[in-house]
């Protein structure tokens, strides 16, 4: 922590012994912090709500009672959550035991050298931080989760024997201290492969516990082994403090590996051997940390191609691949497409606070016409598009602007019929990258490349095009 944080840490020292509450009060003012003192319990009980300290050092044997039912005290207010750090003299073994299991955070002897309390003191903040840190996360997921709850709507053969699937996984899962097997999901861009994960996690007996989304095509390439794996202070340039990987922060729930297939050779060892050891080390450190994560893991490419082309270790793939599902493009589902487009109008009219939208006959055969490149996401983002433009309750066909002129185009890029001057910047932009990911097989490092922009840079303008 640096002295500007500090600086806003307050911290209660319950003391009855004076000359020593005026010592740890001074070095914790020379540190920064903010401290005050309290020689009663009775004093500490109304520094509680007036102070609200962010941490409490707290004396065993005070003037008017234990620190015990202090302590008590503090778990069952509002304050319950505030880290206590016990400080016991020769003897009290059995009172710092106790505390432990009221959840102190630590407990130091008396007499204690003031330097090593400091340590101690940002120890136990740092990992109060992690701690709060993570639980935003999970809160953060359960959110997510609440409002866009998990739903495969479809009706068509490839759907039901999907969710038939996942529900089969799922209950191979119902034991929470059984590991589940190792998910690969494939299919296109914009399948839901996101989603099928989701839903898998949900049907599983790890439902209530986190779920950590790992996009590896956007993680920085020279950082992404710290974010995966973590790493400790002064690991390298600018490691100024320890951090929990995202592999770690999934603790026991579900760690979703996106767009797998992106992740660098020289990391795809490192994973393996997390994945068959269930550990794995920081960057920086020597320490074997246990890993309970399931791993689910999908991508949009063939990984059995990258194999071949040396791009995807077999190990790796052999391991991921204990279990698989296929994500159907959206083109195969038939009358999913009119299903689907319903429920994204109704949800974006609700989140808008409109009246319900009805699309025309015209636009149902514009849409059952249209080819998809973009799958479930193109047609979320679309009618979403639709229902803010249409003015008079009804999206048509017109408002679709499915028959635009770069889509009439894109499908002669590769006979190299399209004359690029008589295109917008935006039609041109989009041809340009549908032909790039049509030479590569939809290897976007590849296409990038070959534009010469970089990967972050092309799944940004993937994004814009709904590709």
């Amino acid at each position: 922590m640096t002295e500007n944080e500090h600086q806003k840490t307050r911290i209660l020292i319950v003391e009855d012994e004076a000359l020593f509450a005026k010592a740890v009060k001074k070095r914790l003012e020379v540190a920064g912090f903010h401290p005050e003192v309290a020689g009663t319990l009775a004093i500490a009980h109304d520094s509680l709500d007036t102070f609200n300290p962010d941490l409490v050092l707290l004396d065993m044997r005070l003037p008017d009672g234990s620190g015990l039912d202090f302590l008590t005290e503090i778990r069952e207010q509002k304050n319950a959550k505030v880290p206590v750090l016990v400080l016991s003299a020769y003897g009290e073994l059995e009172d710092a035991v106790a505390a432990m299991k009221l959840q102190a955070s630590d407990y130091l002897k008396k007499p204690i050298d003031l330097d090593e309390l400091l340590l101690n003191i940002e120890k136990v903040l740092k990992r109060e931080k992690i701690s709060r840190q993570l639980e935003y996360s999970r809160k953060r997921e359960s959110a997510t989760a609440t409002t866009d709850k998990v739903e495969f709507l479809g009706e068509c053969d490839q759907i039901k024997k999907l969710v038939s699937q996942a529900q089969h996984i799922g209950s191979l899962c119902n034991d929470p201290n059984v590991l589940p097997p190792n998910i690969l999901i494939l299919g296109e861009t914009g399948t839901g492969k996101d989603m099928a994960a989701r839903l898998l996690h949900d049907i599983s007996a790890r439902k209530n516990k986190p779920f950590v989304h790992v996009d590896c095509a956007s993680l920085p390439k020279d950082l992404i082994e710290a974010e995966l794996f973590g790493h400790e202070k002064g690991a390298f340039t600018n490691a100024l403090e320890a951090r929990t990987g995202l592999l770690e922060a999934a603790e026991d729930g579900v760690v979703f590996l996106d767009e797998i297939g992106e992740l660098p050779l020289e990391l795809q060892a490192k994973l393996l051997a997390v994945l068959e050891r269930r550990t794995l080390r920081r960057v920086g450190s020597t320490q074997e940390r246990s890993i309970d994560a399931w791993v689910i893991s999908a991508t949009n490419r063939d990984p059995e191609k990258m194999v071949e082309n040396g791009e995807m270790r077999s190990d790796l793939f052999f391991r991921l691949n204990v279990l698989s599902m296929v994500m159907p493009p959206l083109n195969q589902r038939g009358d999913d497409i009119l299903l689907l487009a319903n429920h994204f109008t109704k949800q974006t009219a609700a989140r808008y606070s409109l009246k319900t939208v009805l699309i025309t006959s015209d636009a149902q055969t514009a849409l059952l016409d249209y080819h998809w490149p973009g799958n479930v996401r193109e047609l979320k983002h679309l009618m979403e598009r639709a229902v803010l433009l249409a003015t008079d309750g009804h999206v048509s066909a017109e408002t679709l602007m499915l028959n635009n002129q770069a889509e009439n185009v894109a499908a002669t890029v590769a006979e190299g019929m399209v004359d690029l001057t008589r295109l917008t910047l935006e039609e041109a932009e989009r041809v340009m990258l549908e032909s790039a990911l049509d030479r590569t097989d939809n290897n976007v490092s590849e296409a990038a490349r070959q534009l010469g922009v970089t990967r972050m840079a092309m799944r940004y303008r993937m994004q814009k095009h709904n590709l």
